[in-house]
């Protein structure tokens, strides 16, 4: 197809870069694969970073990182944080452009709130798809008021219990209760129809109470994650990502 794969060995965890054969140089994407935290590899992200790559004609790092209950919190945020410090070897950070579906939209989050806590340079920009951002389920939508085919209430309980355990509202498993200010930029995708569109509502209030500008895109009738399915709806997002990435790049 137009876009190549190209292994990218790390220690803990396999990752690979999507190359579009036209590509945007200096430029780069972190994508961040959902799966609750405990579902998810290196080929599964390699789907949608392709897809990504195309769309956007941005080299894409897809990291397969490391999963519960084998290996629980915060063993996917060291891993995230480690391709991102692998990234910044080759691209200044306003060149890089963090993605994330799911439990990686939260994930996307935490790590620019770890990166905080480091002083190390914050990315241009945040895609979150349905992040899923807070893991005491707060926000999550009872299973009668949400027409989700994609996710359940009790599932995501499950995962977040074997991911973080006692550490649910810890700001780098839930980056909702965390001190935003300073974020980068943010774009926010999420359904009408799903169980986490509390999590995207909530996380982009939160961006911009604390002064960081973040757009937040609610599809209607849409469930999770649909962006990663061949609709035309996720062709308008596609649209709305490149432009992003354009812009803030």
């Amino acid at each position: 197809g137009s876009v190549s794969f190209e292994d990218e060995p790390f220690e803990n965890f396999d990752a690979a870069w999507a190359v579009p054969k036209t590509c945007a140089p200096g430029k780069a994407a972190l994508y961040l694969h959902g799966g609750a935290y405990t579902a998810g590899c290196l080929a599964y992200a390699k789907g949608f970073g392709g897809v990504l790559a195309e769309e956007t004609g941005l080299r894409v790092l897809c990291a397969g990182y490391r999963l519960a209950p084998e290996d629980p919190f915060p063993a996917a945020l060291e891993d995230a944080l480690c391709a991102y410090r692998r990234m910044l070897l080759k691209y200044p950070p306003e060149k890089i452009l963090l993605v994330g579906e799911s439990a990686g939209g939260g994930l996307c989050y935490a790590l620019c709130l770890r990166l905080k806590a480091l002083n190390l340079p914050q990315p241009a920009g945040v895609v979150a798809l349905s992040p899923w951002a807070d893991l005491t389920l707060r926000a999550a939508r009872p299973e009668d008021q949400s027409a989700d085919p994609a996710l359940s209430r009790e599932g995501l309980a499950d995962s977040a219990a074997l991911y973080a355990g006692e550490n649910r509202s810890d700001p780098e498993v839930s980056p909702v209760f965390g001190d935003l200010r300073g974020l980068p930029p943010s774009l926010i995708f999420a359904g009408s129809g799903e169980v986490l569109l509390g999590d995207a509502v909530e996380m982009a209030e939160r961006l911009r109470e604390q002064g960081c500008r973040c757009e937040l895109h609610v599809e209607e009738g849409m469930w999770h994650a649909y962006v990663l399915y061949p609709l035309p709806e996720s062709k308008a997002a596609f649209r709305r990502i490149a432009g992003f990435a354009e812009e803030i790049l």
